[in-house]
């Protein structure tokens, strides 16, 4: 077991894993700093963890340790200063007009399970998430020791067409999760974004973690379009010059 480099909470250890193949730079390999033990990361805890990089999947709260590599770096965008651009406010009228949101408790429904099998197939193919497994969708997603809850958007057909999975912290919401209608015009990834966004600032909470923004991934590109944004370097939140 190691210490981190900034001490959390003295109950806490952490341990590095072991290297496993990276999901975002193809032909790299990554390693992960996991907080120790599970149950003792409660809302406090996690609030603080949360701010100094890490992520939640399922009970592991974690952050990259990857050998030589420093490529994923932790996004917050600003909520109290965030101003759509007009390619997003365009979006927002109109996924307003379309779409309803309702927030839920943390709980298993087959029409969730079912759409994040159509997405994960669609967008994420062979990624290995894309199986007809309920017990790794639900220790991956429905599984939080934490304040966690879903936002569901339903057309007004009432059919689902997106969930997002939200972590409450202290001075946030942390993104874990968003699946959706591949099927569905539009951009319902930007629109969670941007709902998020919005549910932040009713709420009074500053910041929208985004989890790890990666420059030379395609896939993570789109975090950086929300301005202003924070990334984390060094162990401090910065403003970069690109805002």
């Amino acid at each position: 077991m190691s210490k981190p480099s900034e001490s959390i909470f003295r109950r806490l250890q952490f341990y590095t894993t072991a290297a496993y193949p990276c999901s975002y730079l193809p032909g790299r390999m990554a390693r992960s700093e996991v907080a120790a033990p599970a149950h003792l990361v409660d809302d406090a805890a996690y609030s603080r963890l949360i701010e100094q990089g890490f992520r939640r999947s399922g009970l592991f709260t974690y952050r990259p340790a990857c050998d030589g590599c420093q490529a994923c770096i932790p996004l917050r965008v600003d909520t109290r200063r965030f101003q759509r651009d007009r390619t997003q406010q365009k979006l927002w009228h109109r996924m307003q007009a379309t779409l309803s949101a309702g927030i839920a408790p943390l709980h298993w429904d087959a029409r969730h399970f079912e759409l994040y099998l159509r997405y994960q197939r669609q967008r994420h193919p062979g990624a290995g998430m894309d199986q007809d497994d309920q017990a790794q969708y639900t220790q991956f997603l429905l599984t939080s020791r934490v304040h966690t809850e879903m936002a569901e958007f339903h057309d007004p057909d009432g059919t689902l067409r997106m969930v997002s999975i939200m972590d409450r912290i202290d001075h946030g919401i942390s993104a874990v999760y968003t699946f959706y209608d591949p099927d569905w015009h539009g951009s319902l990834g930007t629109y969670g974004i941007l709902w998020q966004l919005d549910y932040c600032r009713r709420l009074g909470l500053p910041w929208l973690y985004l989890g790890y923004w990666i420059e030379e991934s395609r896939k993570m590109a789109y975090k950086s379009r929300f301005r202003p944004h924070q990334i984390l370097r060094g162990g401090v939140w910065i403003e970069p010059a690109s805002n």
